[in-house]
């Protein structure tokens, strides 16, 4: 049978509706998968010290979850009996931006990893997320947990976008778009390779900066450098490893702050924070662990170690609440983070869309009464 025989015959099991938004969401995927990196950038990224053999390398290496775990992860995914979304709706703040921090430095979580910083007169938006899935197609994906606390369009325009790799739940198409429509001199600072996708979404090359680790931008007199992470990249096929992924380091004339992005645990963590700290503000990933894929996310516990080993001030996690990733409970990440801290570790966990100064005090809790 021929391609578009099955395509029409298909069409008539479904309502008109119903199949125009899956043709919608059908034509979205291909521009969402995203760009392929090619002449001087691919020539760039084969001159990194972290590339070889067609992809790049964590300088410990990683492994995704094998094969063998497939059947695991699945039951555990669907059949585990751990209460993995909310009971009642996440309390949300709505953002205000009027007054400029008292202390020069003001960070606001906006939900999974989307984190808007502003540091020294600047702003910059760290992975940031707005559609309602993390996926190349608008009807299959893992969906939102909470709606976002404030659209694009009432922020108040940023100077860069930071990406820490091209996982959709921290690189969103949509997004970026979006972004790139609203406030014409935002920058986008990007891991080596990241460019592609941009580009394959219509962002100008000259609004791009790509970095590998150890390597430097300034932006309007932020500094900020790309340093190592131990994960993987990936859009098409978990693992293609085709981009690189990185934390990143952001000093201005009074503070700094470090920005984990995805990450496993490793002694990377201590040589960056000999060589670019102490810090202000830490954001640290702390959910979507599992022992299916130990090397790739931390744990609660590692991620104090990790804001140990850096020199952190304020401890402020993220990567959860918002999406189901992994099988663990729901809260269970913000409850083992804070054990693990203990009383010498300062930790701030705000509602999406609630501001942290750096001395700043947070409702401790609040998830307790919605989980």
């Amino acid at each position: 049978m021929r391609l578009n025989d099955v395509v029409r015959r298909s069409a008539l099991l479904v309502p008109v509706g119903a199949g125009a938004a899956i043709m919608r969401a059908g034509w979205q995927v291909p521009a969402a998968i995203g760009g392929k990196p090619e002449g001087e950038r691919l020539a760039r990224m084969r001159r990194s010290p972290h590339f070889r053999d067609g992809q790049f390398h964590n300088t410990v290496p990683a492994s995704i979850a094998p094969p063998s775990s497939g059947p695991g992860v699945l039951r555990d995914m669907w059949l585990g009996k751990e209460t993995r979304k909310p009971s009642q709706p996440v309390p949300l703040v709505v953002p205000s931006f009027e007054a400029p921090p008292a202390d020069g430095l003001r960070a606001t979580w906006l939900g999974h990893a989307t984190v808007l910083v502003e540091l020294d007169g600047r702003r910059l938006l760290f992975d940031p997320v707005w559609s309602e899935r993390v996926s190349p197609s608008t009807v299959l994906g893992p969906r939102r947990l909470h709606p976002v606390p404030v659209e694009l369009a009432e922020l108040p325009p940023v100077d860069a976008v930071v990406i820490s790799h091209d996982h959709y739940d921290h690189l969103d198409m949509v997004t970026i778009r979006r972004i790139a429509e609203l406030w014409p001199r935002t920058r986008f600072v990007v891991p080596l390779g990241v460019g592609a996708h941009l580009e394959r979404w219509r962002i100008p090359a000259t609004r791009i900066t790509e970095l590998d680790w150890n390597e430097q931008t300034t932006v309007d007199g932020l500094t900020l450098t790309a340093t190592a992470a131990r994960h993987f990249s990936g859009r098409l096929r978990p693992g293609g490893n085709g981009t690189l992924w990185a934390s990143w380091v952001v000093a201005g004339g009074d503070h700094r702050i470090f920005y984990t992005g995805d990450s496993g645990y490793f002694d990377g963590y201590r040589e960056i924070g000999e060589e670019h700290g102490p810090f202000d503000v830490t954001f640290i990933q702390i959910g979507a662990y599992s022992p299916y894929w130990p090397d790739i996310h931390m744990t609660p516990e590692e991620g104090v170690a990790t804001h140990r080993a850096v020199g952190g001030g304020l401890l402020v996690p993220v990567h959860w609440g918002t999406f189901n990733l992994a099988p663990h409970a729901w809260s269970e990440p913000v409850e083992r983070l804070l054990a693990a801290a203990g009383s010498d570790v300062r930790v701030a966990v705000p509602r999406p869309g609630e501001s942290v100064g750096v001395e700043g005090s947070i409702d401790v809790g609040w998830w307790r009464r919605v989980a």
